[in-house]
Formats: C-alpha cells, structure tokens, sequence
C-alpha cells in the first residue's frame, strides 16, 4: 500500500512528530499506547497499540529527516512500514508505503486491504493536522 500527502511545515518538525513515538497517543486518533526503547537508531524497538492491536516493531532503517523504516508481528501479521519526508516549495511530501504478511491476511485479503488503506489515511491526515497546527 503506497499513500501520499502534502504538508505545508517544515522537514524538521513533520520528522520531530514523526519520529516522537513516546507522543504518538497525543496526535493519533488511533494510537492508544506507544514506547519507545531507547534512540531512534537502527535496531531500537518499541511497543504500540493501535485499533486494539498490540504491535512490537523494530527500527530496520534510519535516514534522519528524510526516511524512517520499521516493521515486526502483531497477531500473526507482520508488517513492514516505509515513510519519507521530501521537502517540497511549500514544505513536504510524505509518502508511506506498509506491507503485510501472514495467515490472516491470506484469510482476508480484501479486508486486511480496506484495514490498511484507512489505517495509513487516517495516520496521514493527522500527521498533517498536527505539523501544520505546529508550524
């Protein structure tokens, strides 16, 4: 799944709330919990929970400012999330690509689809709520 937004804030704050994850629970709809252990660096792992879904992800890929990559099981699914941050005229694209894997998105692929494409929109439209409101 590949998703794309503008927003109009600078790199350096979309990549601060981005990467903040200890924050995520006050800016996402969905996010109830999130903790990060310790850098934001390759290998660093943290817990969340998102639409009741309990998730431990590990740091796979760090480009400071430009591109953070995770991934790990949750429930027999494993996903992989990709996102950029590309600095546009009026501040920045951010383009997120996930995957998922496993018995239940074989089970459901349409349903795992839907799941997934509302998951990224809505993470992406608060992104872009809550760098604009801080920019």
């Amino acid at each position: 799944m590949d998703l794309s937004i503008e927003i109009e804030a600078p790199q350096e704050i979309v990549w601060r709330i981005q990467t903040d994850i200890d924050q995520w629970p006050t800016w996402q709809e969905y996010v109830t919990q999130s903790r990060l252990s310790g850098p934001i660096a390759l290998g660093s792992t943290f817990q969340w929970e998102t639409h009741g879904l309990p998730i431990v992800s590990t740091i796979l890929e760090v480009d400071p400012m430009r591109r953070i990559v995770w991934g790990g099981p949750a429930l027999g699914i494993e996903g992989i999330h990709v996102w950029t941050i590309t600095p546009t005229a009026k501040g920045v694209v951010v383009h997120t690509t996930e995957s998922w894997d496993g018995p239940p998105v074989a089970a459901d692929p349409d349903g795992m689809h839907v799941a997934l494409t509302s998951s990224l929109n809505a993470w992406l439209a608060d992104l872009k709520t809550t760098a604009e409101a801080a920019n």
